[in-house]
């Protein structure tokens, strides 16, 4: 049994040599990688903070143009817009790009802000952004340009499953029906109404629209289909009175009329 223990004994101590040895040979490895997970970890929260500061800063900028815009400071709104633009963190410098080119159009510098909207369609790769900038733009050229102008902007978003293709048929209407093209402004107009996902605001507007299109004689009335036409009358409600009429009471139980009091008609 003796022999047993010092072998045993030497045994371990062979052991705890080689692992004195490994830890010798692969503790700097071991160690340098725990230092430089600790510096990843801090240089990470580091610059989370440091990009959380300026976000929020760019955020008190962002909405102190707004306020500069909402008093009619415009000039000031601008100043504040181009810092925001140069030296803005995160998503904030497309925002006041956006914002500056609706003050532009606020002014009517309609061009330059057209020119800003185009500026942001090519520059922008979240392809939702670059839409809205073309269809903000487009909108602009209904009154500015041609046709073609807002064709060139819309065409492609007047697409079916486009969730914006209801703004571009819209302004594509207008500039169709602003050019004397009012079979085309028709096929946009009812192309929304026939839209399922159309709102019922957009509906109304398409509706007043056709309406516009048939007192003016410029299409048939049975060229309009039925739900163009439903929706042309609510718009027309809408528009002349708030409140629905009353209900009609049933013929049964209306009063025979008299002579003293003829019958309404």
């Amino acid at each position: 049994m003796s022999q047993d223990n010092i072998f045993r004994e030497v045994d371990e101590e062979l052991r705890s040599d080689r692992m004195r040895a490994l830890w010798r040979r692969f503790a700097p490895f071991v160690i340098g990688a725990a230092v430089a997970v600790v510096a990843v970890v801090a240089v990470n929260e580091g610059w989370t903070w440091y990009h959380s500061n300026n976000a929020a800063q760019s955020s008190d900028e962002l909405y102190a143009a707004f306020d500069a815009i909402e008093g009619g400071d415009l000039a000031a709104a601008q100043t504040q817009l181009d810092a925001l633009i140069a030296d803005g963190s995160g998503n904030y410098p497309v925002l006041a790009q956006f914002r500056k080119a609706g003050v532009l159009a606020k002014e009517g510098k309609t061009a330059e802000a057209v020119a800003a909207y185009d500026a942001l369609a090519n520059t922008q790769s979240n392809p939702r952004l670059r839409e809205l900038a073309l269809v903000l733009g487009g909108t602009l050229m209904v009154d500015a340009g041609t046709v073609a102008d807002v064709e060139s902007r819309l065409g492609t978003i007047a697409a079916e499953g486009n969730p914006l293709r209801n703004a571009a048929r819209e302004a594509l209407g207008l500039a169709q029906y602003k050019a004397g093209d009012f079979a085309a402004a028709q096929a946009s107009f009812e192309a929304v109404v026939n839209d399922p996902l159309a709102q019922s605001t957009a509906r109304n507007r398409m509706g007043y629209y056709l309406a516009q299109l048939l007192s003016e004689g410029a299409i048939a009335a049975e060229e309009a289909a039925p739900t163009n036409a439903e929706a042309a009358a609510t718009a027309i409600d809408a528009i002349v009175s708030d409140e629905a009429p009353a209900p009609q009471a049933p013929a049964a139980d209306a009063p025979a009329a008299t002579p003293e009091a003829p019958a309404a008609q």
